[in-house]
């Protein structure tokens, strides 16, 4: 049942905010973004990662976070920073700790080894070397904490030296196997982050992109993207509707032990039911994180 409602859990926007950065953390408290991940690595320099994993612990600690799902995105195992991050932060409040480049199932099992308390385990599939290896990455959640993937499209783009445009075609065979590899065990996965901030048209082009290949939300950089990934990875109107309609037919009394129903002249099977069920989960997550948002956040 926790995974269940992990993955029925709303990540439409997943924003990174730098660690070391107390203002933009405290900003973080009041934006409608769905998971904020505070960020050690990339957002931090080499003589601030220590300051900034305390601040960020303290800030962990001071919660006001509200409905958001807090992440840490620590410093990567083979950084003189790894091992201590994992160490504090997974008992310092985080609803889970990201890994960036993990290109193993072995340094998924090294990082949850190190992870304490119940924190989850999320990991960042940015090289080339994990792209060989998804299937194995992903079985790990079978013996580890790991419930998430996050493709890291900039670093995995770099080390394959090819173009990053918007629709990412030399990307879109990679992104079809990570999601492939994360579905077949049961994982969420979020989209990479979008790179221009001046280029609206871009970013929104890129979010139905994601959310059409399957992804569950986007990492983003900034922000003024929120209310561009919001809206493209909610389950539309009619899907809401439609998923209502297909949970009442099987709830008939007539449909008992059906495996199979024709519903307003379509052929619907129980996998469109659980489908249907994760739609009307995540919308009514979606509404009511809204509602309380409305609110000052505790």
């Amino acid at each position: 049942m926790a995974s269940e409602h992990r993955q029925s859990r709303p990540r439409r926007s997943a924003l990174y905010m730098p660690g070391s950065n107390a203002r933009a953390m405290e900003k973080a408290r009041g934006l409608p973004c769905d998971v904020v991940i505070l960020d050690l690595e990339d957002a931090v320099a080499p003589d601030a990662k220590v300051p900034a994993r305390d601040a960020v612990a303290a800030a962990l600690a001071d919660g006001g976070f509200g409905p958001r799902e807090v992440v840490v995105r620590v410093n990567g195992l083979d950084t003189p920073w790894g091992g201590d991050d994992l160490a504090v932060f997974g008992n310092c409040g985080a609803a889970a700790v990201l890994v960036p480049k993990v290109s193993s199932a072995d340094e998924v099992r090294a990082a949850d080894a190190l992870l304490g308390g119940d924190t989850r385990l999320w990991v960042m599939i940015e090289t080339c070397a994990a792209m060989f290896r998804l299937e194995e990455i992903a079985a790990a959640s079978k013996d580890t904490r790991l419930d998430l993937f996050v493709a890291g499209t900039n670093d995995l783009a770099k080390e394959l030296r090819c173009v990053l445009d918007t629709g990412r075609s030399a990307l879109a065979p990679g992104l079809f196997l990570m999601l492939a590899a994360a579905r077949a065990h049961g994982l969420s996965v979020l989209d990479g982050v979008f790179n221009p901030l001046d280029d609206p048209a871009g970013l929104a082009q890129q979010c139905a992109q994601g959310a059409a290949m399957g992804f569950d939300g986007k990492t983003l950089i900034h922000p003024s993207q929120i209310e561009t990934a919001n809206p493209a990875f909610s389950p539309a109107a009619d899907a809401v509707g439609w998923a209502q309609v297909v949970v009442d037919a099987f709830a008939a009394p007539e449909a008992a032990g059906a495996g199979v129903l024709k519903v307003q002249g379509k052929m619907v099977e129980l996998l469109h039911l659980e489908e249907a069920r994760r739609t009307l989960a995540i919308h009514q997550a979606i509404t009511a994180n809204a509602a309380s948002l409305k609110e000052p956040v505790a």
